[in-house]
Parts: C-alpha cells; sequence; structure tokens
C-alpha cells in the first residue's frame, strides 16, 4: 500500500523522532524510577498504544475535526493535566517516610500499561503532529489512506516502544541497584512524582501551533 522508497525515507525520520527527548519519553523514565523496568516497558506499551489510537483516528479524519474544535482540545488537554498531576500526588505520597519507603508496591504492569495510554492519549499535541507529520509520506493516489496511516502509525509505535522502554528500563534498574527502600527509595519516588509535574506543566502551556 506504501510505496517502498517513502517507507524507506520515513523510516529513518520515524527513528529520530523517536530518539528526540519527549513527553512519552519522560513518562517512561518516571515510571522506571517509581517501579522498576518492567512497569517501564509496559508503559511505554500503553504509550505506543495510544499513539496508534490517534493514527487511526487522524486516518479516519477524526483528528482533523478535533483539531478544529478549540474547546474539545482544552478538555483533553486538562483531562491530561489533572491526571499526570494524580500520577504525581500518588508517586510524591507513595513513600512519605523512610519506613514508607520500605512499605510501597509497585506499580503493576497492566496499571503502567493504562496510565501510559491514557497520558497519551490525553495530549493533544499528538494530534497535531500526526496531522503535520504523516501525510506527508501517505499518496492519495494510491489508495487505502487509513492503511497507509497505520502503517507509518505502526513504524513509529514500535520504534517508540523499544526507545522509550529502554529509558525505562535503564531507569528501573537504579530501583533494583539502590533498592526501594531508604533514602535511596525515597529519592527516585520524588523524582518520578516531579517528572509527572513536569509534564503537567508543559501540557498546560500547550500551544496550538506548538508541535515540540
Amino acid at each position: 500500500m506504501i510505496d517502498p522508497l517513502i517507507l524507506l525515507a520515513f523510516v529513518p525520520a520515524a527513528l529520530l523522532l523517536n530518539l528526540t527527548p519527549g513527553p512519552d519519553m519522560m513518562f517512561c523514565l518516571g515510571q522506571g524510577l517509581r517501579s522498576g523496568p518492567g512497569a517501564a516497558v509496559a508503559a511505554s506499551a500503553g504509550v505506543s498504544m495510544g499513539g496508534l489510537v490517534h493514527v487511526l483516528l487522524a486516518g479516519l479524519g477524526l483528528s482533523t475535526a478535533i483539531a478544529a474544535l478549540p474547546h474539545t482540545l482544552d478538555i483533553i488537554r486538562w483531562i491530561g493535566v489533572a491526571y499526570l498531576l494524580w500520577l504525581a500526588w500518588n508517586s510524591w505520597g507513595a513513600r512519605t517516610s523512610l519506613k514508607g519507603a520500605a512499605k510501597a508496591k509497585p506499580l503493576s504492569a497492566p496499571r503502567a500499561f493504562w496510565q501510559g495510554f491514557i497520558v497519551n492519549l490525553t495530549n493533544p499535541k499528538f494530534i497535531f503532529f500526526v496531522l503535520a507529520f504523516l501525510p506527508q509520506f501517505v499518496d492519495a493516489d494510491r489508495g487505502a489512506v487509513l492503511g497507509q496511516f497505520l502503517t507509518l502509525g505502526l513504524v513509529i509505535g514500535v520504534g517508540g516502544f523499544f526507545i522509550n522502554g529502554a529509558i525505562g528500563v535503564m531507569s528501573g534498574t537504579a530501583i533494583q541497584k539502590f533498592g526501594q527502600g531508604g533514602r535511596a527509595g525515597l529519592l527516585l519516588s520524588r523524582m518520578s512524582a516531579l517528572i509527572f509535574i513536569g509534564l503537567a506543566l508543559r501540557l498546560v502551556w500547550f500551544e496550538k501551533g506548538s508541535l515540540q
């Protein structure tokens, strides 16, 4: 469905985008710090799945309609802000003391997956990214536009899964190395909370014309 030459040009471009630090990468890093490598990989899978939903909506033409309704984007944005702040609160409060650090349970893989999925799905910047970037590689004359969108989205999703997952695993090894209890565990928990707060502030300052 996609011209092989176009796909060949798209793969390195998508790889460079995946390697660029962004909210998805930082979220997976934060989950790794909070709950270890397993949760980071699950969060990365959720993020990629959320991205594929955005791509599907764009291929169906729904993202264009959503982007044309500013209030809809504001609702999506503030849901994302509230959710990230809730994650930050949970992460910060999970270890309110050194004794609490030893008792805190790591986030399960299913919960990490759904958190990554929701965080990506409520990021309006990804809507504009999909609308601005993917159509450049879609050839309407070849037909099956939705199939082309999904193929390109799958390339981004798979690349992002491995790259963001690797970043999260590396941060998660810090949990295993230093332990989840004591001062190190408290510090890592607070670091992950600050990452989530930073991502929330990034959404607060979101502007329609910004794709970065």
